[in-house]
């Protein structure tokens, strides 16, 4: 299974299709940036804070599977030095279309996250990834490859579901509001769901899910070099998970690539 294709054109659909992750960010959203007022998020509500940055302006930026219209254009009016990476060529585009639109200079490449190879060593001063590992098979190798295009002192902002999410089914929790657990960990919708779960998900041209244990998303990045400086939770809504009531459903991590 080309789990890598098949959720390029899941995304691509979905950013032709609409939503709030697909959605290119307004003018006066971009004339507050070049301003310096601007905020963005790893997670669906808590703005990052701006001390997680540093000075942006004149650095080397990586979006990391974050296209979309949204951060990358923002963090290119903000000063920084952005390239967009992403799977999904519908994403790129709409990043490429507030670049046209508003005079900024963002380098868009697409790819699989977990393979930066074109890049070379040291390539950048910051990279910015939202929650996205959810949709990689595996996340240590995405680790290893941001610490190698990091520059020493470099930072990693990322931002990742909670695993306890995926031991539920999230649809039929929020019919029946009760939560029971359905699956172990860990979860992946290629090899955890029922047949006819699946077909579903397949049917309605949804992205393959995964789930990643902390001690991958966390321990991950420390094994692959990088030191976690800060970290955050977050929720959603509760309209979108029954869980969102009882637990925060979203971490988010700074993290440092030591000068040797």
């Amino acid at each position: 299974m080309d789990i890598l294709s098949y959720n390029r054109e899941a995304w691509n659909r979905q950013s032709r299709t609409g939503s709030r992750w697909c959605t290119p960010v307004s003018p006066q959203t971009i004339s507050d940036a070049r301003k310096g007022k601007w905020d963005i998020v790893l997670t669906p509500n808590k703005n990052v804070p701006k001390t997680w940055f540093g000075d942006i302006t004149g650095k080397d930026l990586l979006c990391l599977a974050s296209g979309g219209g949204q951060q990358a254009p923002i963090l290119s009016a903000a000063g920084a030095n952005v390239t967009s990476f992403d799977n999904s060529d519908e994403q790129l585009a709409k990043d490429t279309l507030v670049a046209d639109r508003e005079n900024l200079t963002i380098r868009t490449e697409r790819g699989d996250m977990a393979d930066l190879s074109r890049f070379a060593d040291e390539s950048f001063d910051v990279i910015f990834h939202p929650v996205s590992n959810v949709f990689a098979e595996k996340i240590r190798p995405v680790w290893k490859e941001c610490y190698r295009v990091l520059r020493p002192g470099g930072r990693l902002l990322s931002g990742f579901m909670n695993p306890c999410f995926y031991l539920f089914d999230q649809d039929e929790a929020l019919e029946t509001g009760k939560l029971e657990v359905k699956y172990s960990l860990p979860f992946s919708d290629t090899k955890s769901l029922p047949p006819d779960k699946l077909r579903e998900i397949q049917e309605k041209g949804y992205a393959y899910e995964f789930s990643h244990s902390i001690e991958d998303q966390i321990g991950g990045q420390t094994a692959a070099g990088l030191l976690i400086q800060d970290l955050y939770e977050d929720n959603w809504n509760n309209e979108a998970s029954e869980l969102n009531k009882y637990s925060p459903m979203y971490i988010s991590t700074l993290a440092r690539k030591l000068p040797i």
